[in-house]
């Protein structure tokens, strides 16, 4: 068997799923003849929506006031919307997943966009997944990592994973992205996002522990520019979201307090519970440049300066 077929085929290593890294059937970006984004009024399906359109792509932008798709008919109702050779972006969820209704809710919306592509041949299907899918471990993850999650969340993006590719008949594109930033994030999470609106409110940042666990996290422009790359190189495959550079959150932290012109603490509490991930989670973004060698992520630095200045 070739390099090239080996790449091509899916294999099994101690019963998990080694991931197909990306490839691209366009060898040069292609303007797609629609893209559908479900989930469009989300921080990421928004973000995405608006980066697809400034580029010329014509696209059908579908939120929970066009269709809801947990309901009973949502996938009759989604397959009368979408036509064949559509791309489809698939970012719409109930998240972060916490509980099980969470849960049931996630399934039923992969259930009804399942049910519409086993009936339009569209032609290529993108879905925006979670670094949660992945199992805990101190090496840097890659597309090939182990897919044994650890939280509701990682579980949920894995149960839907699977749904799509016993479904989809097209190109499926998987990513899998890690911790979020920038302007306009609604969920006021952990992190960047928090500390920045802490900031600049003169509060003080109380962190959990001492802060002291390192993750990497990526700018929402740069998120959009990938998934735009994706659809525009009819791209299959997985491919992680993450920009290569950790930083623990006491540093994040103190990076952000001393960008602001008011006085900001930056405080430890008492750890509740274990700390997420062992406290280190790099990423190995081989993949990434070797599917997209021109395009560099923006250096957390920048990437928070950005995020102030919108």
């Amino acid at each position: 068997m070739g390099n090239q077929a080996r790449r091509r085929r899916r294999s099994r290593r101690g019963g998990e799923t080694v991931a197909r890294m990306l490839e691209h059937l366009h060898p040069a970006p292609r303007k797609p003849s629609r893209v559908v984004v479900l989930g469009a009024l989300g921080f990421v399906g928004g973000t995405c929506a608006r980066r697809l359109a400034a580029r010329g792509i014509a696209i059908l932008p579908l939120d929970k006031n066009d269709i809801d798709l947990i309901a009973a008919d949502a996938g009759d109702e989604l397959r009368e919307r979408l036509r064949p050779n559509d791309t489809v972006l698939v970012v719409s969820a109930r998240a972060p997943c916490k509980d099980t209704s969470m849960m049931v809710d996630n399934i039923r919306i992969m259930h009804a966009v399942c049910r519409a592509f086993e009936r339009v041949p569209i032609a290529h299907a993108v879905y925006f997944s979670s670094d949660a899918v992945y199992s805990d471990g101190p090496l840097p993850l890659t597309e090939a990592s182990a897919t044994v999650p650890g939280s509701m969340h990682g579980a949920m993006h894995l149960a839907r994973e699977l749904m799509l590719k016993a479904t989809v008949k097209a190109r499926l594109a998987v990513l899998r992205s890690t911790l979020i930033y920038g302007a306009g994030d609604p969920h006021n999470g952990y992190g960047p996002n928090r500390f920045r609106r802490l900031a600049a409110a003169g509060e003080d940042i109380v962190l959990f522990g001492e802060g002291e666990e390192r993750r990497d996290h990526v700018l929402i422009d740069d998120v959009a520019e990938i998934v735009c790359r994706v659809i525009e190189r009819g791209s299959r495959g997985t491919l992680n979201i993450a920009s290569g550079e950790v930083v623990s959150f006491r540093e994040l932290a103190e990076r952000i307090a001393g960008s602001v012109a008011l006085p900001v603490a930056v405080r430890a509490t008492p750890r509740q519970g274990e700390m997420p991930h062992g406290g280190y989670r790099p990423f190995d973004i081989a993949a990434c440049r070797r599917a997209f060698p021109d395009f560099r992520y923006t250096p957390l630095a920048d990437g928070l300066k950005q995020a102030a200045a919108e």
